[in-house]
């Protein structure tokens, strides 16, 4: 017990190149800090300024342009694994994944992430072309990150249940809205789909859901307890969502509350939490470099 002072992976990590791929959802205004572009070395001095050791980059639009980016640039070391875009409705899923795998970071393409939050279809995760695309991901030992709404929690247990053998991984524990006092509903849906064994979930993203100026450890506590609760050391991985914690205090700032949200816990759970789960989630040592 005490606060964490071991290696840490981060679990969610972000980078864009606007006039690739541009990220329309940044307000100019209330998003300034982030209103740039943000590349290996941005996550380079990051990482080294908080202790970090390596990072799962997570794809940050529905875009090809962005993985394929992603897979063929001069990876740092601290780049463990790569989630990436692939259309899952398509009827060539197999043969998308496949010409990803064959760029020169191709080997460390660990998993797949739609942005099903804010895709025009808020029931997308049903379709029977989207089911499809995730038997592909099983054949190809991929796994897929949840990144969803509360009200979608309900959709996402359905998934789980139909693809057994699809390894999940819920971000941002779902986005509770920690600016409400009720957030019972919430904890509900997570704690049904934290019954599936083959759903992990991220500790990152609360500051996100707290208000973005004046957050304290407190405001966090009810939702990681029940994240603790629900999915165990085991099932959790700590992630920043960097860059979009520099909305909310900074990397330092979450990584600080993260270690004392978890500060009751072993030092093996917390270790599980801090850097071995996303190992397990991401299959770190078994990818490889091209």
């Amino acid at each position: 017990m005490g606060v964490y002072s071991g290696a840490v992976v981060d679990a969610h990590v972000h980078l864009w190149q606007r006039r690739r791929t541009p990220q329309d959802w940044i307000d100019p205004v209330s998003m300034h800090v982030i209103d740039r572009d943000f590349w290996f070395d941005d996550l380079g001095e990051v990482l080294a300024s908080n202790g970090v050791t390596s990072a799962v980059l997570v794809q940050a639009s529905n875009s090809s342009q962005e993985t394929r980016d992603h897979l063929t640039a001069d990876l740092p070391a601290s780049v463990g694994a790569i989630v990436g875009w692939v259309d899952l409705t398509s009827p060539d899923v197999g043969a998308r994944i496949a010409e990803a795998r064959a760029l020169p970071n191709g080997g460390l393409l660990s998993g797949i992430r739609h942005l099903a939050h804010v895709d025009p279809d808020p029931q997308w995760l049903r379709r029977a072309t989207v089911s499809r695309g995730l038997n592909e991901l099983t054949a190809a030992s991929l796994s897929f990150d949840l990144v969803v709404t509360p009200g979608q929690l309900a959709d996402c247990a359905a998934i789980a249940s139909e693809h057994p053998g699809l390894t999940f991984v819920l971000d941002h524990l779902a986005k509770p809205a920690l600016r409400s006092e009720n957030i019972s509903e919430w904890e509900s849906a997570l704690r049904a789909l934290a019954e599936f064994p083959n759903v992990y979930a991220k500790l990152s993203g609360l500051t996100m859901e707290a208000d973005w100026q004046s957050w304290s450890v407190g405001d966090l506590e009810r939702a990681a307890v029940v994240a603790l609760d629900c999915f165990g050391p085991e099932r959790l991985m700590f992630g920043s969502d960097w860059p979009l914690v520099e909305l909310c205090g900074g990397y330092g700032a979450w990584l600080s509350a993260a270690r004392t949200l978890t500060s009751s816990l072993s030092a093996d759970e917390q270790a599980a939490i801090f850097s071995r789960t996303a190992g397990s989630a991401y299959r770190f040592g078994t990818s490889a470099r091209g």
